[in-house]
């Protein structure tokens, strides 16, 4: 027995990897094999017929993406305050969506959301430019999840970044291209046990260690373990401070960013077509209602524990490299550093690592990124917990990059080929466009992946800029305003995109400039973040006024927005 324990404990980090990473690999895709798609309404939305439970599960898993798992505590860890706008937005987001539209749209009973922007606004132009905006979208949130699968294999199973992306792309492409809708919603299932137990297990030891408390959502508010009677956030703050950077817990954004970001995501998420999609695979409105309340719930319980483990993680960074020597720091600092996602520059010669706010000085760069996925390392927690934070950031970012897939691929077979240039395609030759333009999909993915334009949760944060300047003003509109007419929703989708568009490039990549603009010079003190808050408010304005000055929708399209309205509790889906 005491031979068994000392093997356990004696296994390296990298083969704990292999047996974890393995046999959760073997089970989602076992799953996908078990639940294949067979028809297209199996491929698009599970046939119909998931219940609230797995579903919610499903929602949870899908929802919270390698930007949640990952890139949401790690900009916390480093922007502290500020960093509780993205808490804000995106569960603000997902409370907008399940109240105010997913039970309408699933009335409306429509498999994507060109679908239901095509035929609310009874135009093949309203569902190309609808086609191209989830594009636009689906590819940007897909580029994070890329990156995050990146990071986690370049680190534990200590392989080069770019081959780290490119076995995540085969890995998600087998299960999303196979079982469609139905193969990822129970693989879902699965991802969200896994990252949500890889998630929790490490705040706990953590919040054991450093406070305590076992609960890391009370360990975030209480006093250090050391004795010297000092809570965590005071001896965060003071730490922060000494080496020149904002107290941790003081906002340095000004009010009109924080408000903006935080209603670009909110807005945004409300605009994903990827989550929207997930509402039509239960039998029921009701369903749909419950299914979305069960996953609030469970996206709760990585969303209130973020912030701890941002704080645990800052805290024991700080603690365990700042000043100390090069040639003493620990061994995850070492196998870290051959990611290239820490890097140390000696800049005065003296072996010490000099982690200071003033850049000219500072000689320590860490990827936020890693924050979470090194966070038991730096507290010396056992290899398997380790190991088991790998497994849960990659089943985070596959789960998530397989629903944007099936975004993708149905919004090029279904919406663009069987609706709007082949109608009289066969089923399966829908089935096997839309297999294809996942594969095609996957492909743009791994470029962007391995050509990342920010930190995952920045990436992230502008796919929902973009679904909130396109997406949101039209899907409101068509359920709550019958007047609202196809002239009007394009109008505006296309404005509001481009002028988010314009934003980015100008404002995230400075393509438009010889260099890159500073923050002074954003719209209103705006970052590319919130932008998307401006850019809807400009799609709801042109919307509105290009609508006024043409004419009203259809009597029978009128009839419509008024029956999906018309609060029908546990009915049927109606399908027109």
């Amino acid at each position: 027995m005491m031979n068994k324990v000392l093997l356990i404990e004696a296994m390296s980090v990298q083969n704990w990897t292999y047996i974890l990473v393995g046999v959760t690999f073997a089970i989602y895709i076992g799953i996908a094999i078990w639940s294949r798609a067979s028809s297209t309404k199996e491929f698009y939305v599970a046939g119909g017929g998931v219940s609230p439970w797995a579903n919610g599960m499903a929602t949870a898993a899908d929802w919270m993406s390698a930007a949640s798992f990952i890139g949401m505590a790690g900009i916390i860890s480093f922007a502290g305050y500020d960093g509780a706008v993205y808490l804000m937005g995106w569960t603000g987001g997902y409370v907008l969506l399940a109240l105010l539209l997913a039970p309408y749209l699933r009335k409306f009973g429509k498999f994507t959301v060109p679908d239901f922007i095509g035929d609310r606004y009874y135009s093949s132009t309203a569902r190309v430019v609808a086609v191209l905006c989830a594009l636009l979208v689906s590819f940007t949130y897909v580029a994070g999840q890329m990156q995050g699968v990146g990071i986690v294999f370049s680190r534990f199973l200590e392989v080069d970044y770019n081959t780290g992306v490119i076995i995540g792309m085969i890995i998600v492409l087998f299960y999303a291209v196979l079982g469609g809708m139905k193969g990822i919603t129970y693989t879902q299932v699965a991802q969200y046990c896994v990252l949500i137990f890889a998630f929790m297990v490490p705040a706990i030891f953590i919040s054991i260690q450093m406070t305590g408390n076992p609960v890391p959502q009370l360990g975030f508010g209480s006093e250090m373990n050391d004795g010297s009677g000092t809570f965590l956030l005071d001896k965060l703050d003071g730490l922060s401070t000494e080496l020149g950077f904002d107290e941790y817990t003081e906002g340095s954004k000004s009010l009109i960013d924080v408000f903006a970001i935080t209603l670009a995501l909110m807005v945004g998420t409300a605009g994903l077509p990827h989550v929207i999609v997930r509402f039509f695979t239960v039998k029921k409105v009701r369903d749909a209602r419950k299914s979305a309340g069960i996953a609030l719930l469970l996206i709760a319980v990585l969303y209130t524990t973020a912030p701890a483990v941002a704080a645990f993680a800052r805290t024991n960074l700080i603690e365990t490299v700042s000043n100390q020597p090069y040639t003493d720091v620990p061994q995850w600092f070492k196998k870290w550093e051959t990611t290239g996602l820490i890097t140390f520059i000696d800049k005065n010669n003296d072996g010490l690592i000099q982690y200071v706010a003033d850049e000219s000085q500072n000689e320590l760069v860490v990827n936020r990124d890693i924050m979470v996925l090194a966070n038991p390392e730096i507290a010396n927690l056992p290899n398997w917990v380790i190991a088991l934070v790998a497994a849960g950031g990659l089943a985070a970012a596959l789960s998530t990059a397989a629903g944007l897939l099936l975004v993708i691929s149905s919004s090029v077979s279904h919406d663009l080929i069987k609706k709007v240039y082949n109608p009289k395609i066969s089923e399966k030759g829908e089935l096997i466009a839309a297999r294809i333009s996942a594969v095609g999909a996957v492909c743009v993915a791994g470029y962007f992946g391995i050509n990342p334009p920010d930190f995952v949760a920045a990436v992230v944060a502008l796919a929902f800029g973009l679904a909130a300047a396109s997406f949101f003003p039209a899907i409101v509109l068509g359920i709550f305003y019958k007047r609202m007419n196809k002239e009007g929703a394009v109008a505006g989708m296309v404005v509001g995109i481009a002028i988010m568009l314009f934003y980015i490039v100008k404002y995230k990549f400075g393509w438009l400039d010889d260099t890159m603009p500073e923050k002074s010079e954003w719209w209103f003190g705006i970052s590319p973040e919130g932008f998307g808050a401006v850019a809807m408010v400009i799609n709801f304005v042109v919307s509105i006024t290009v609508m006024k000055f043409t004419k009203a929708p259809p009597k029978d399209v009128q009839e419509i927005v008024e029956n999906i309205r018309i609060p029908s509790g546990a009915g049927e889906a109606s399908s027109h």
